[in-house]
């Protein structure tokens, strides 16, 4: 959504730049088609369509005169970044849930349209696919485009090294919020910005919105306050609950809502868990050319939701009820939820470094991914990965595009045990980066911000000291699993164990699942974790049948 520039170069990968896709002119012979779905209207000019901040907006083909999409900038004030002409539709991501609307929309005089209903918009995209993947290509375009440009009046102010910077920076990027970073260290517009909303450096980071501000939000006070969490009806009764939306729960999310189960996902920071912080995952079947983890999310989460689950975000389980049935989940907000099966696909969470002042540095200099934001804080300097396995791997070939040198340590002799030979080869290929057998970080420096660390290699005992730009620790994880209260079995470690045969994913307790990395005994990958989501749906059909009887 983006109005002309002939200024600016066109960008082959801006999707503004390719407006027969993300701004599609539909045939006669489709429009005709979508009536079937609609009601034709005349809308006078000036009437708006629907107003950013709406929920549950409806889907609008424009057929004569144009729609105008209003933007608004961090101080409130709406102008126009495109114009839909006859043909052309409205809508973006958020048509396929009920989050608040990023947008505006106003008719211009003499505007018709073909306006459809939610219900009528699902069924249109399953009944007629060819224009479904015409819609849904735009729409995953539309909101690519708001990300580039920063589009939807947020804005996050604050240090680019503070962790909470880091945190609500993660917290937007990985919920494919658009926003504008203004970094207070760099951005030459800090000094100004701070100055009309009366903000001192004791206030930061702040998320601008709307006009409104918030100082040092939590997620969940930045879901609310940015219409991204949904009203929850604690009396209603869903055939599943998805605790983890990574690859297995986002998958059994899409299998079982396209096959007819009342689904919602409930995920406490975004979706896509471990593997949507990877920065390309290479070995994805389908996927010759690689694909990040937060991509791969994202399209699981937009085809869940065309499918009608429901997500939750930024909402953990805090407990369960697992004596009664229905099952209650309890969430951190004090809200609950009932579900009939329950599919536990919560992962786990990153191990740390036993070290003085390691929780002080934590997005602070200390990663647990490797994006594009990481490697930016970090760029053209010495970088140090901790781990042997797949994500250190993939972070230190990403890192070492941009960095001045990545160092990976690992406690063994060597990486062949733990990692894909196809990422061995590229490692041992690069002049930037070096593997350092039987060796670990013993000390960190820095106040505020992680400024050098010292490692030692624990069989000559020799110690080196390096000034580094960042760590990142990438040893493992533990299960996510406390909340359960002993409903299960779980094995030494935490993870849940489940049955085999028939009863594949089952759980000691009839009607809770577990999938993924969570599950004792899973092959910690992105595609065995979409494998099991998929498989466990027959199971869960078959156990829902035994209770409705």
């Amino acid at each position: 959504m983006h109005s002309d520039s002939p200024a600016k170069p066109v960008d082959a990968a801006d999707p503004y730049a390719r407006a027969a896709q993300t701004f599609p002119i539909l045939s006669a012979e489709m429009t005709d088609r979508i009536g079937r779905f609609g009601v034709d209207e005349i809308v006078a000019g000036g009437a708006f369509l629907f107003r950013r901040g709406d929920r549950s907006v409806d889907f609008f083909l424009c057929l004569e005169g144009g729609i105008e999409i209003l933007d608004r900038d961090v101080k409130g004030i709406e102008h126009i970044v495109h114009q839909h002409v006859p043909g052309q539709f409205t809508g973006e991501l958020d048509l396929f849930n009920d989050r608040t609307i990023l947008v505006s929309a106003r008719a211009l005089p003499g505007t018709r349209v073909i306006r459809v209903g939610r219900a009528d918009f699902r069924r249109l995209i399953t009944a007629e696919p060819d224009i479904g993947e015409i819609v849904m290509r735009a729409f995953i375009l539309r909101r690519v485009g708001m990300l580039l440009h920063g589009e939807a009046g947020v804005a996050l102010v604050g240090p680019g090294h503070m962790a909470d910077t880091a945190r609500l920076e993660t917290f937007l990027t990985r919920n494919a919020l658009p926003h504008r970073r203004i970094d207070t260290e760099q951005d030459a517009d800090a000094a100004g910005f701070l100055e009309c909303f009366s903000l001192s450096h004791a206030d930061l980071p702040v998320v601008v919105a709307d006009g409104r501000v918030l100082r040092r939000p939590s997620n969940a006070q930045l879901a609310d306050a940015l219409g991204l969490t949904v009203a929850i009806d604690p009396d209603h009764v869903h055939d599943v609950a998805v605790v983890g939306a990574g690859p297995a729960g986002l998958a059994t999310a899409v299998y079982a809502a396209s096959e007819g189960l009342d689904t919602i996902v409930i995920e406490s920071v975004a979706p896509g868990g471990q593997a949507g912080t990877s920065s390309k995952i290479e070995n994805y079947l389908g996927f010759p050319t690689g694909i990040s983890g937060q991509a791969l999310a994202g399209r699981a989460q937009v085809q869940a939701q065309k499918f009608g689950a429901r997500l939750l975000v930024s909402r953990s389980v805090s407990a369960i009820d697992c004596d009664v049935q229905p099952f209650r989940l309890h969430l951190d907000d004090g809200a609950s939820i009932q579900a009939r099966a329950v599919v536990v696909a919560t992962g786990a969470r990153y191990r740390t470094l036993d070290l003085p002042f390691y929780a002080e540095l934590e997005g602070n200099g200390i990663y647990y991914a490797a994006t594009a934001m990481e490697a930016g804080l970090c760029a053209s300097q010495e970088v140090v990965v901790v781990g042997g396995g797949n994500s250190a791997g993939q972070a230190a070939i990403f890192l070492s595009r941009t960095a001045g040198h990545v160092h990976i340590l690992v406690r063994g002799a060597g990486l062949a045990a733990t990692m894909s030979s196809y990422l061995i080869e590229r490692i041992e290929a690069s002049d930037r980066i070096t593997l350092h057998p039987f060796t670990e970080v013993t000390e960190l420096e820095g106040e505020g911000h992680l400024r050098a660390l010292r490692w030692t290699n624990r069989q000559s005992s020799a110690s080196e000291r390096h000034e580094v730009g960042a760590l990142f620790v990438m040893i493992g994880a533990e299960p996510n699993t406390d909340w359960m209260n002993g409903c299960v079995d779980l094995d030494p470690a935490g993870f849940v164990q489940t049955s085999e045969g028939h009863t594949l994913f089952c759980s000691s307790r009839p009607g809770i699942f577990a999938v993924g990395d969570v599950r004792a005994g899973s092959i910690k990958r992105v595609a065995s974790g979409v494998g099991e989501g998929s498989v466990v749906v027959s199971a869960l059909h078959r156990y829902l049948e035994s209770v409705r009887q």
